[in-house]
């Protein structure tokens, strides 16, 4: 009998066998697990940014409406047992040892098959569609794409509804470093005559996505052109918008922060209209699903006096996407940054962003493989305020002890990095607050 400790690590140690684009050792681990992928009721939703959000709006709304839904993300941000998880209850301990029985054998009679031995993704996907479909089934299933999309393992499942949020420069190396190549990649989750919903905005992406559609006789729904979205106003503790489709014309409120955020909402309320076809879903179980939602480490606020945010910005359009928020909310207040960023992310487009919208930036690292290190960081910047924080604990806890009311503390970068900070800042700030 196996331990929960030790199913956990053994997950972990196939850590080392790398990211193994493509299908066919997943349809292998599939079809000895009696194929549960194809049992299950899906939403695949995949994109550079904005897919984490979009699953939690999406799943606010269909518990509001009464359904079980099941959950399956990456990274995790508090917990490995999150990514699997039913009604945002991750799956427990003793499921999840169970699973690792299950499929452990299975994957480590593979080891001398033509596609060899399956990868921690692979083995972590092939465990979710057992539980949903076997352990703990549900009503719908809301699939994140690992990375990618045409080969990424979750693209075994034909969905109801297939979702690209957005395009961004992110993963290069393994989705080529043209806007055209990362979207081809994340197109390859448009199924045959299932309808995909796209955020995406530039025009040399969005074409390769149009041509993918009417290749794969999809009908296709475009942010911008066949629903919209408008800000209406600021909230202290979240945002209103606008949305209009020809299904519906409304207002809806978030209490997630940031215009992308808005973006996100309508994505997932446009989702919500193709499912309602079949679904019975209200005006108003939307309108409180969205109230409701909150995703961690998404400018998340651990503070409000002081301001203390965290937010996963990790790649340039996530910058792009924090810088707009830091303009349109903190312009009156003095906005410091600790940043700790992997060194296989475009750092230098990252750091010149977040130069131009914030007081002073500081530069810090953790315990994780490839991670930039302080002095990598630091050599990027031009900032006239900028600082070495070798010690991120320290720096943290003599920052909000010193904090005045017109400042903002903000930090950002890699979501393991974040995943370290919070629990920490939370115990510090319960310590202030003493």
């Amino acid at each position: 009998m196996l331990t929960y400790e030790k199913a956990v690590g053994w997950i972990h140690s196939r850590l080392r066998l790398g990211i193994k684009p493509g299908l066919e050792r997943m349809q292998y681990l599939l079809e000895k697990l009696g194929n549960p992928h194809e049992k299950l009721k899906t939403v695949h939703i995949g994109g550079t940014n904005g897919k984490g959000s979009t699953v939690t709006y999406l799943r606010n709304i269909l518990q509001e409406s009464g359904y079980s839904v099941g959950t399956f993300t990456s990274p995790y941000f508090e917990r490995f047992n999150e990514r699997i998880s039913i009604n945002g209850e991750p799956v427990s301990d003793e499921d999840l040892t169970l699973l690792v029985e299950k499929i452990k054998p299975i994957a480590e009679s593979m080891e001398h098959s033509e596609w060899g031995t399956p990868s921690e993704f692979e083995v972590i996907t092939a465990m979710s569609f057992y539980y949903f479909a076997e352990m703990q089934p549900v009503d719908l299933v809301l699939y994140e794409v690992g990375l990618g999309g045409r080969l990424d393992s979750t693209n075994v499942i034909t969905p109801m509804v297939s979702v690209i949020t957005s395009i961004g420069l992110d993963h290069m190396q393994f989705l080529g470093s043209r806007l055209e190549d990362i979207a081809f990649e994340k197109a390859g989750i448009i199924k045959h005559s299932v309808p995909v919903i796209s955020g995406v905005h530039q025009k040399e992406a969005a074409e390769v996505i149009r041509k993918k559609a009417l290749e794969m006789n999809s009908d296709l729904f475009e942010l911008g052109e066949d629903f919209s979205v408008e800000r209406k106003a600021l909230l202290e503790r979240g945002e209103k918008f606008h949305y209009t489709s020809p299904v519906q014309n409304e207002t809806y409120e978030l209490s997630m922060i940031g215009a992308h955020q808005i973006n996100n909402a309508a994505i997932a309320i446009k989702v919500i209209e193709l499912l309602s076809e079949k679904h019975n879903i209200a005006s108003t179980h939307i309108k409180e699903g969205l109230k409701k939602a909150s995703w961690p480490g998404r400018m998340e606020a651990l503070s409000y006096n002081p301001g203390i945010y965290i937010d996963g910005a990790h790649n340039p359009e996530g910058v792009q996407a924090l810088v707009k928020t830091i303009k349109d909310r903190f312009m009156n207040k003095r906005v410091t940054v600790l940043l700790s960023a992997l060194h296989d992310k475009e750092l230098k487009p990252m750091i010149t962003q977040l130069e131009e919208a914030v007081e002073a930036i500081g530069f810090t690292t953790f315990d994780f493989p490839r991670v930039a290190s302080v002095e990598e960081l630091y050599e990027l910047s031009s900032h006239p305020n900028k600082k070495k924080v070798h010690q991120w604990r320290d720096y943290l806890t003599e920052k909000i002890q010193g904090m005045k009311a017109e400042e903002v503390l903000l930090i950002t970068g890699s979501l393991y990095f974040l995943s370290e900070v919070k629990p920490y800042l939370v115990d510090q700030l319960e310590n202030y607050r003493k």
